[in-house]
């Protein structure tokens, strides 16, 4: 069970503009390696550099710090995912139960993030692929930009349902 399982009907009541999603669970591994070609290959892609993120069609890396990555997948298993991590040479934690995944995507969706989130959100600033380590409202975020007004929002766990009510609050202007 999700922390935000049942939000859906709230999600939906909001206009087109401002599109908010519990995406479905994504294993994730907190992982840290002086060699990050190591992991090229289970990521699908090279491990991307300072406030940035890449990946293939199973596995996504999220710069964190210098020599600091966090993986995630919805196709793997956190059990799989750890595993595949440490088979490529690297040390990796499951932290899955620890974040909430959500997608907010719309027209409004930069608006919503500008009313809390002090990260410049222009396009030129931050454009797809960027990442950050942020607070939007006050809940620490991993910030995604996935591409033009749409992002991935990872929260931890014990602030989603505060995160939810703020978002829905924040885009409420755009009913």
């Amino acid at each position: 069970m999700g922390a935000l399982d049942g939000w859906a009907g709230r999600f939906a009541e909001l206009p087109d503009s401002v599109a908010l999603l519990a995406e479905p669970f994504h294993a994730m591994v907190d992982v840290r390696t002086a060699d990050p070609a190591a992991l090229e290959e289970l990521v699908g892609a090279p491990l991307p550099g300072p406030n940035a993120w890449s990946g293939g069609e199973r596995v996504t890396a999220i710069w964190l710090g210098p020599d600091e990555w966090l993986l995630t997948s919805p196709f793997l298993a956190p059990a799989e995912l750890e595993a595949a991590v440490r088979t490529a040479g690297a040390t990796g934690v499951d932290v899955s139960a620890q974040r909430t995944t959500v997608r907010l995507r719309g027209a409004h969706a930069r608006d919503v993030l500008e009313t809390g989130c002090a990260v410049d959100q222009h396009p030129r600033a931050f454009g797809t692929g960027s990442a950050a380590v942020t607070l939007l409202g006050q809940a620490g975020v991993v910030l995604l930009g996935l591409g033009p007004s749409d992002y991935r929002l990872l929260v931890r766990s014990s602030f989603a349902t505060y995160l939810a009510e703020w978002l829905l609050d924040a885009a409420s202007e755009f009913r």
